[in-house]
């Protein structure tokens, strides 16, 4: 069914590309930086284009579905289109993951974690949360069958490969495309406990942090000192830390903003900026239950002068990966994700907007650059909502909630309603747990060589072919 809402898809793209008509269509949105009125006819040529993309950009913004991207629309002005609004197609995806069981008729679980999601479009296979490009099995602490990645056939095409997280690198997004793990959280030797079968003391491939250090990637750059600090206990490098077999692999290590923007060259370069996930680019008012706070605008510029921002790191990677066989880059916008978790209003609609400027490098990159695809989505919804500000009594959100200030001198008022249950008859708990993960489908975003591939609705793992899988 899926490819023939792809192939119908190809079908009248390549009609109207015939007909030259530029309108917008379908699922293809306004491009304000091709027409007034649609996407150009060179863009939708070049999007049905069946000759393969040089250089592939992939840009995830964690846990960004619908919500959580018109909040920073909506935050920034209204009538104001972000960044991600310039790609002239789109799409949206389905996320499922499967649950744990022998044979392949697995049941769906459908609101799934990180992990399984980056693993989708990592390997084009559905799995099980929890699990690192493996595919599923009767347990989460059953190993599955390693699956090969899209950053993999990037390497054996002679390609040069890239990853970007604000995330410490060993997280599950990023994880996704250099490992293979049956636990997620097994993401440096000292936390290998749920993982023991896949030591390199064990003859396993080692945790997350040993397996980036071996797949050699061109470029490397994010948080997660702390695990690359661990040392070895099994293999030829037992007894080292993760970031000397890393440098000894050929990579050059830089810590601070200033290191990486002195980069230059073809040597491979590991960056680790932080020793957890990196820090925020904004600040403001705690979810409260009930209506609320008082409006207020978001705290701009927390981010530590001394870390590279999500598009400093972009721009970097993209000029030391450009290369005449072309590269493979993923990028990730994590902490939206992590601050939704936490009903941070402002954290989370921060890091949105840092995430687009990152994809505007990418465009900036692709100006010149033509056979360049770029995709954009998320791996799956999360808990926030737009609500009325004008709610009050019984219509009054039942969990948390953040009033804004925007751009506009509106408010925006955000509620988080997927954890924080009091009990019968009771209110939420008195301060915001972690929130869930939702199931809802999510938006995917293209523009360059075969961005045609995501129009309608598909899987998140139909993304490893589009992506060169």
């Amino acid at each position: 069914m899926q490819g023939e809402r792809r192939n119908l898809g190809l079908g009248i793209a390549a009609a109207i590309v015939a007909m030259g008509i530029g309108t917008a269509f379908g699922s293809v949105v306004l491009d304000r930086s091709e027409s007034t009125t649609g996407p150009s006819d060179a863009a939708l040529k070049k999007a049905t284009s069946e000759k393969p993309p040089k250089n592939v950009i992939f840009l995830l913004g964690d846990g960004m579905g619908v919500q959580e991207i018109t909040a920073a629309r909506y935050y920034q002005g209204a009538a104001e289109p972000l960044t991600v609004d310039k790609l002239p197609f789109t799409g949206f995806n389905t996320t499922w993951s499967v649950k744990p069981g022998a044979g392949d008729d697995l049941l769906p679980d459908y609101d799934p974690d990180s992990a399984s999601t980056a693993s989708m479009w990592a390997t084009g296979k559905k799995t099980i949360d929890e699990r690192i490009s493996q595919g599923p099995s009767t347990a989460e602490d059953v190993p599955g069958k390693t699956l090969r990645t899209v950053l993999e056939n990037a390497q054996k095409r002679g390609q040069r490969v890239g990853s970007v997280t604000t995330a410490e690198v060993t997280d599950a997004t990023p994880a996704s495309i250099a490992s293979h793990m049956s636990v997620r959280v097994c993401q440096g030797p000292e936390n290998m406990d749920n993982c023991p079968l896949e030591t390199k003391q064990a003859g396993g491939l080692g945790s997350i942090a040993e397996q980036e250090a071996d797949h050699q990637l061109d470029v490397l750059l994010g948080g997660g000192q702390g695990r690359f600090e661990q040392t070895i206990t099994g293999g030829p490098d037992a007894g080292k830390t993760v970031l000397q077999s890393a440098q000894e692999n050929g990579a050059r290590y830089v810590t601070d903003a200033a290191s990486l923007d002195a980069v230059s060259g073809h040597e491979p370069v590991l960056g680790l900026f932080s020793p957890g996930t990196m820090s925020l680019e904004w600040s403001g008012p705690a979810a409260t239950t009930g209506k609320g706070n008082a409006p207020v605008a978001c705290k701009e510029g927390q981010r530590p002068p001394e870390q590279p921002s999500l598009a400093a790191m972009t721009s970097k990677a993209l000029e030391l990966l450009k290369n005449k066989k072309g590269f493979f880059l993923q990028v990730e916008g994590a902490s939206i994700d992590k601050q939704d978790h936490l009903a941070n209003a402002c954290g989370q609609i921060g890091e949105t907007v840092a995430f687009n400027r990152a994809i505007r490098q990418a465009l900036s990159f692709q100006r010149n650059n033509p056979r360049t695809l770029i995709v954009v989505t998320a791996d799956h919804s999360m808990a926030n909502q737009i609500v009325t500000e004008d709610a009050e009594g019984s219509t009054l959100p039942t969990g948390y909630s953040a009033n804004l200030l925007t751009k506009d001198g509106q408010t925006l008022s955000l509620t988080y309603g997927t954890s924080g249950y009091g009990g019968p008859g009771s209110a939420p708990t008195a301060s915001p747990p972690s929130q869930q993960h939702t199931g809802a489908v999510v938006p995917v975003w293209a523009k360059g060589p075969g961005a045609i591939k995501v129009l309608g609705t598909n899987d998140e793992t139909d993304l490893f072919k589009t992506l060169g899988g």
